[in-house]
């Protein structure tokens, strides 16, 4: 059974939407390069597109950016795209900003022919110190003067979106190739430190890791 405590981790900092799209293609380049053609949810200013080679069929939807479909994921039920259309699909830190978290994750398989990759966040690592040292905000949430364009509609830990992960694999008879958890790069005396007090690696990844990879083969 995989569980949290399996799950290797990888030392990445990602300090703009852009990280994030480079660090997937490098890291996932084995099953997306195996491919022909890609859907990119949530593709901002489609960074993913020039790391493509130039035959590669790329679509990117998004709200916002310089997708080639915009695309509001909140007011869509389905996406205009019918079975198997691609090869494989990319949702990097999208679902978490969706009231039709689920709903949408559903269309993402539909859509997809053999590959989904797909990104969570830890939102408990992001709030931790904050909230104990009882100041500060944290991304996303919180309570703005005025109403944001954008914001995290679920909050949930590094497990919660493992397990997440897991039962929909089963919902929908995915193999999962590989899971992967991000870290941020730092001191190694640092993390030596934070492992022997957190021993159990579930309670270290909760506090300390930012963001859960998975590929799902359909």
């Amino acid at each position: 059974m995989l569980t949290v405590n399996k799950v290797p981790v990888e030392d990445v900092s990602i300090k703009e939407r852009s990280d994030r799209t480079n660090y997937a293609f490098r890291r996932f380049q084995s099953y997306i390069l195996s491919q022909l053609s890609i859907l990119d949810v949530g593709c901002d200013k489609a960074v993913l597109k020039e790391l493509l080679p130039v035959d590669f069929k790329y679509t990117g939807i998004d709200v916002g950016g310089t997708p080639d479909i915009q695309i509001d994921l909140e007011k869509t039920d389905q996406l205009p795209f019918e079975k198997d259309s691609y090869d494989v699909v990319l949702c990097s830190d999208v679902l978490e900003h969706l009231d039709s978290l689920h709903s949408t994750f559903d269309e993402l398989v539909r859509v997809s022919k053999k590959y989904i990759i797909i990104s969570l966040p830890n939102n408990w690592s992001c709030a931790r110190k904050p909230i104990e040292r009882g100041r500060g905000h944290f991304m996303h949430y919180g309570l703005p003067l005025q109403k944001p364009v954008d914001r995290h509609k679920w909050f949930f830990s590094l497990s919660e979106a493992h397990d997440f992960f897991i039962g929909k694999a089963k919902e929908h008879h995915l193999k999962i190739k590989e899971i992967v958890a991000n870290d941020k790069p730092r001191l190694q005396i640092v993390t030596l430190l934070r492992k022997l007090r957190w021993v159990k690696k579930e309670n270290y990844l909760n506090r300390y890791a930012h963001t859960l990879w998975v590929v799902f083969e359909k």
